[in-house]
């Protein structure tokens, strides 16, 4: 491979890894988050009714000089009384982040304060671990509450000089017995992973676009936001699609879970063809029962080393 070939290949794990990534007020969860957060879904009911998702949900990107954030607020059809405890173990997030095709391995470390996952993630075919790129996400949940829920997870440092990277999710429970739900991220860069991230996406990924609609083209259709912001709502969605097939797989038989929650992630991105479709049902189906056995597998050696000693 070429020094330029690696370099993309890097930068493309990069942005793919910053989907993942959320930032929060770091200040702690308050009691007025909740009505924040309520006050939010007020301003947002005509949105999450009427929009091109066809589904409650509204979506925000914004790039700045030296990081890229995004933000879904999203109406959840499960009682805050389901969702909120399927969000609190670090075990449930490595279900839910395996879903994701570009999220290899995920294991979570609960013998320490905070909590840790360790996340390796690379590309979109089926990759050893050693060749793709490990960040660990510091684990905890802020607030939990009756009625409001906060779940933080934060690493410091990221490959090519990445850093700050911050994931937050928020819920409350709605009146009509639903669930209100806030997925927010950022990253940020230096001027070198900046100008790499730039060499991707005006190569390799010139073609890929997110959903913030930017202008028409020549035949009348939307034209759609492309570069870092692109690839921040992409993956925002992905993430997003993730958390609501986990939830719904809850319903069937534990032994039925993940393929459930398998094929209902790939059913409900390929709605998203234009922005989401990376392969085919099969190819997919096939990696993630390779990768979730080899999860698995890990899981259950690091629970025995306790007891080996």
């Amino acid at each position: 491979m070429s020094p330029v070939a690696r370099v993309l290949a890097c930068v493309a794990a990069l942005l793919l890894l910053g989907a993942g990534a959320v930032r929060a007020d770091d200040a702690g969860a308050q009691p007025e988050h909740a009505a924040a957060l309520l006050a939010k879904y007020a301003t947002l009911k005509e949105e999450l009714r009427h929009n091109k998702f066809n589904r409650p949900l509204a979506m925000r990107s914004h790039e700045g000089a030296d990081g890229v954030t995004g933000e879904i607020h999203a109406l959840l059809a499960y009682p805050f009384a389901i969702a909120a405890p399927a969000l609190t173990e670090p075990a449930q997030w490595c279900e839910i982040l395996i879903l994701h095709l570009n999220t290899k391995y995920c294991r979570p470390a609960t013998d320490g304060q905070p909590a840790i996952l360790h996340v390796v993630v690379g590309k979109k075919y089926d990759q050893p671990i050693d060749e793709a790129y490990r960040v660990d996400f510091s684990y905890r949940v802020a607030a939990r509450t009756a009625n409001y829920l906060q779940v933080n997870l934060d690493a410091d440092e990221g490959p090519m000089g990445t850093r700050d990277y911050r994931i937050v999710v928020e819920a409350v429970p709605t009146q009509d017995g639903r669930t209100f739900f806030r997925l927010s991220y950022s990253y940020s860069f230096g001027p070198v992973a900046r100008l790499a991230m730039q060499l991707y996406l005006a190569t390799v990924g010139r073609d890929k676009v997110g959903f913030t609609v930017v202008g028409k083209a020549t035949d009348d259709e939307p034209r759609y936001i492309g570069g870092m912001r692109g690839a921040v709502e992409r993956n925002t969605m992905r993430y997003y699609l993730a958390i609501e097939a986990y939830l719904g797989a809850l319903s069937s038989p534990a032994t039925a879970r993940l393929e459930r929650s398998l094929r209902d992630w790939f059913a409900a991105s390929e709605g998203y063809a234009r922005q989401l479709h990376e392969m085919e049902r099969d190819e997919y189906l096939a990696m993630k029962h390779k990768e979730h056995a080899r999860q698995k597998i890990a899981m259950a050696r690091a629970q025995a080393q306790p007891s080996a000693r």
